[in-house]
């Protein structure tokens, strides 16, 4: 995310993730997308996106009639401030507790197991 922007609650980055998905959309084509995964508002989302573009976290297109919105951050970079916000609070920053701790909570496949090692190596270069 850009210095200084917010870091989203959950509900906040389920509409991120439709608008990284997805690209820019209407508040209905979020919610068309929302209601899918729990039964939610169409004024919720409506509500949710308006705090969210005070907060800077979506820009806000009025060109339209149907106002059309944008996530401001990259979803690479909200993952990182999510991830590094995360290492420090339930990690005491340790890489490797974290790393450890990710491992742990679910069955790991050979080949994201591999990904991590290619990773890793990458990181040591």
């Amino acid at each position: 995310m850009p210095p200084g922007l917010p870091k989203p609650t959950d509900a906040e980055l389920e509409i991120l993730t439709v608008l990284w998905s997805r690209g820019p959309c209407t508040v209905r084509e979020i919610h068309e997308v929302v209601v899918k995964r729990k039964p939610t508002q169409y004024t919720t989302v409506l509500k949710l996106l308006q705090i969210m573009a005070e907060k800077g976290l979506v820009r806000r297109n009025e060109e339209q009639r149907a106002h059309v919105y944008a996530a401001a951050g990259s979803r690479e970079s909200t993952q990182k401030q999510l991830a590094g916000d995360l290492l420090q609070r339930a990690f005491n920053g340790s890489a490797a507790r974290l790393v450890q701790g990710a491992l742990s909570a679910r069955k790991t496949s050979k080949a994201e197991l591999d990904e991590i090692r290619k990773l890793l190596d990458e990181y040591e270069r």
